[in-house]
């Protein structure tokens, strides 16, 4: 593993020097540049873009070497999970990264650990598998909705190996009631106290601005006929005009709340692209939609912040919006504001991981965003994502 992630690194090293920006064909459609000065395309490494690797660098406090370095090994860390996820069975239990980047595996029976370790993991003994905790979800999700005022919403935690029911101050014996009233065990939940109070960001942009009615919303990922993008933006049916006013498509099919996705077909007018906007002329190349693993780097572009990167912290979280309840998004670190919901989240190589939903915070003092996963839209639809 060592000598492969040497070659890895310097294979990157010296593709990220040699980049070089790819004119975008005359006609293609191109957003101003107060909105996507999307002028060219730049190559992209194995790992990350090099406007995507500065992005990490800065967010995350890291060197070019470590941040190639931690991309490489949670490269390797998303592929070890899903087959350890596989191969396991319902005795799987959760992967996650510490904070030194090695690959932990929760297993319920300690017979597996040797499998786990000959994956390059460390095996975790934890008394609850992921189904098990994903069930516990689903007696949540089904139970009668807390107010948003006083519950934000409730997710898996698999490095605590818990249900995780997020409380605003004031607000924990509402949340224990909830989690009574559910049926589920009490030993698999737990209460956190929270101020993050999540919201919708509406008049969003991710990629390009386009335009659902009346409001203004973002493109997420370029699929064969269209692109998909966030539910609240616009029920089925709402027609959509792009960047630059032009008629652009109608929503073919749309879910908010209980989720937040939605996909557009476009008219002959447009043509899906395989790419992302970082915001400086260049594109981020979308090559594929593996899911991270839990602690991995993801980076977020939107029209009101442009590219901000963090970390994923859970998956199968619950959001209690004020305006509904969403199922089965996915929590990061990155900051976001209004005017960046739909927009597009990307993880190392360059792999579409989801659309943004909502969050709380801003991109000044910090912030978290839940963004819902461009795999399930993608089945739900039966849409191929556009990638090149």
């Amino acid at each position: 593993m060592d000598r492969e992630f040497i070659r890895r690194l310097a294979a990157v090293t010296l593709s990220a020097g040699l980049a070089g920006a790819l004119t975008l064909p005359t006609g293609a459609t191109a957003a101003p540049a107060d909105l996507a000065s999307d002028a060219g395309v730049t190559a992209t490494s194995e790992l990350a873009s090099p406007t995507m690797l500065h992005a990490i660098q800065r967010d995350l406090g890291l060197t070019e070497r470590e941040a190639l370095g931690q991309l490489a090994r949670e490269a390797d860390a998303a592929t070890a999970s899903e087959q350890l996820s596989s191969s396991l069975g319902s005795g799987f239990a959760g992967a996650w990264l510490d904070d030194s980047q090695q690959l932990v595996v929760g297993v319920t029976d300690a017979a597996l650990a040797e499998q786990v370790r000959a994956a390059g993991a460390e095996p975790r003994l934890v008394a609850n598998s992921e189904r098990a905790l994903n069930a516990a979800m689903t007696r949540l999700d089904r139970a009668d909705r807390p107010a948003s005022s006083e519950v934000h919403g409730w997710q898996v935690d698999v490095a605590t190996n818990s249900v995780v029911v997020q409380a605003a101050p004031g607000a924990v014996d509402a949340a224990t009631e909830f989690i009574a009233a559910s049926g589920i065990d009490a030993d698999l939940a737990r209460v956190e106290v929270s101020r993050e109070a999540p919201r919708l960001l509406f008049d969003v942009v991710g990629g390009q601005a386009y335009f659902p009615g009346n409001s203004r919303c973002s493109i997420g990922f370029s699929v064969s006929g269209g692109f998909v993008t966030a539910g609240h933006c616009g029920g089925a049916g709402t027609t959509t005009r792009g960047f630059n006013g032009v008629a652009q498509g109608t929503v073919q099919g749309a879910s908010f709340p209980t989720n937040d996705y939605g996909w557009v077909r476009v008219n002959s007018n447009w043509v899906p692209r395989p790419w992302v906007t970082q915001w400086n002329g260049t594109v981020w190349v979308v090559r594929s939609s593996n899911v991270a693993a839990i602690n991995a780097t993801v980076c977020r572009s939107g029209s009101t912040t442009g590219v901000f990167c963090g970390r994923i912290t859970h998956r199968n979280q619950t959001v209690n919006y004020p305006q509904g309840t969403v199922f089965g998004l996915t929590r990061t670190t990155v900051c976001a504001e209004p005017g960046d919901s739909g927009g597009s989240f990307v993880a190392s190589g360059i792999s579409a991981q989801g659309v943004t939903s909502g969050g709380s915070g801003n991109c000044t003092f910090g912030g978290i965003t839940f963004f819902q996963p461009v795999n399930e839209i993608l089945q739900r639809f039966g849409l191929r994502l556009t990638v090149g």
